[in-house]
């Protein structure tokens, strides 16, 4: 998969024009977010042809294949490729240094809806829910459309709630609608 054959950019990313409306700082987010995905996507697709042992990729010439900086990639990763959203990342600085991915199954013993129990717990804050819903979404548990219905179902329930409660209707709901969808649909692996 060739990353450039994709997308089009500049090492500077300045060359982008203005609309009217938008301010120089909200062109530039919105194309560092775009080549945030781009990288994410990348990793994520060299993640399937690697298999379940993992993937090893060295930082700098990943940012000389997108032509950024090495801190970008440290960005994705740590943003992207975090326990949260169920990868371990090792990295080695230095001497031809590495990045080392591993893409945890979401399994438990138990299935997943045991799984799921574990996970959610009590309470959860909204950032968590989104990131086990990214987990979910990246394993196949969970279509796109169903992950979108729920994350809009849980802000909009949790939203006008007081903190202490909102985290706790927020994983009553969460945990409900997942078991829901995936031990009716036979998901449940």
């Amino acid at each position: 998969m060739n990353p450039r054959r994709r997308f089009c950019y500049n090492k500077a990313g300045r060359s982008k024009k203005v609309k009217d409306g938008q301010s120089r700082f909200q062109v530039e987010v919105a194309f560092i977010s775009s080549l945030s995905d781009h990288i994410e996507r990348y990793i994520k697709a060299l993640l399937d042809q690697a298999g379940q042992g993992g993937l090893e990729i060295r930082r700098t010439e990943l940012a000389e294949l997108f032509e950024c900086v090495p801190s970008q990639i440290n960005y994705v990763l740590k943003t992207r490729f975090n326990s949260e959203r169920g990868y371990i990342v090792e990295s080695r600085r230095g001497g031809g240094g590495y990045i080392r991915i591993v893409r945890l199954e979401p399994r438990h013993p138990q299935g997943i809806c045991s799984w799921i129990y574990q996970a959610i717990g009590d309470s959860i804050g909204m950032d968590e829910a989104e990131a086990l819903l990214v987990r979910l979404l990246d394993h196949d548990y969970l279509s796109r459309q169903d992950a979108l219905v729920i994350r809009s179902l849980l802000a909009e329930e949790t939203e006008q709630l007081k903190p202490a409660y909102a985290g706790r209707v927020r994983a009553s709901l969460l945990r409900s609608m997942l078991i829901l969808l995936l031990h009716g649909s036979g998901n449940g692996r």
